[in-house]
């Protein structure tokens, strides 16, 4: 069974970073067969797997995991955000690059 080992991106609706400390293990399984039901026509598949969201601390926990259980995995390296720091006086600055505007 493949899984992949990533730490979440903040969402893109809020300002804030919650959930994004811990790193996750999702098992992937590219050939899970999806089948509509006949009566009611909702989307079924054959392999819940797919499902299953691990939560680990550290990234060493979340391949420590793995190895035990026997997994193929990948790990995706997070990439930090650049924090750019700004004061407020920086917007009268005379070294401005662009131009101060009302």
């Amino acid at each position: 069974m493949e899984a992949r080992i990533y730490r979440p991106s903040k969402s893109a609706m809020t300002s804030g970073r919650g959930n994004t400390k811990a790193w996750v293990l999702e098992f992937v399984k590219p050939g899970a067969h999806r089948s509509a039901d006949p009566v009611m026509g909702w989307t079924s598949i054959d392999d819940t797997s797919g499902q299953i969201r691990l939560e680990f601390d550290t990234q060493d926990e979340a391949v420590e995991y793995a190895q035990r259980e026997g997994m193929t995995f990948r790990v995706e390296e997070s990439r930090e955000r650049k924090r750019l720091v700004k004061t407020y006086s920086e917007n009268f600055a005379f070294d401005r690059k662009q131009p101060w505007t009302h």
